[in-house]
């Protein structure tokens, strides 16, 4: 699998922090910035990763900002996206399972030390259960192409 990972100067410690872990699950992924902790705009690099999911050119993308919520929201204006919050292990498991997102948005400062790699593993872990599930992401994805009026990708 290859992601395209991301974060603002708040998340920049902690997507550093991520990357060998993603390493160690197998994952391949492109580091589309920020480079340091200097101030700039989550939505430049949430749109980053959007673009990069939307295009196929990666599976999923991971996200890193203060709350997870800025980077969310931006990345949710890409067709196609699906970004998540996640703030523990189980509404990780339950956004893929469930709701089939495809971009983890996490908080560097609203979630607690040391369960960001808890949460990153059971997000890889897991997977869409389809079921039930797909008719409501189908419908998600008809709100988008009535909206945009353009067909987004799935």
């Amino acid at each position: 699998m290859k992601i395209a990972i991301a974060s603002d100067h708040s998340g920049f410690e902690e997507k550093e922090r991520l990357k060998p872990l993603l390493t160690e699950l197998g994952i391949q992924f492109e580091d589309l910035g920020t480079g340091s902790e200097a101030s700039v705009d989550y939505p430049d690099y949430a749109r980053k990763v959007g673009d990069e999911v939307r295009s196929g050119h990666v599976e999923q993308g991971l996200l890193v900002c203060g709350s997870g919520t800025g980077m969310a929201i931006a990345a949710n204006k890409v067709p196609g996206v699906r970004a998540a919050v996640a703030w523990n292990e189980e509404t990780a498991r339950l956004a893929r399972e469930h709701n089939d997102a495809n971009v983890l948005a996490l908080g560097a400062r609203t979630t607690p030390e040391g369960t960001l790699p808890g949460i990153v593993r059971a997000w890889f872990n897991a997977k869409f259960d389809a079921g039930r599930h797909e008719r409501r992401v189908e419908k998600i994805t008809e709100i988008e192409k009535e909206e945009l009026g353009s067909a987004a990708p799935r």
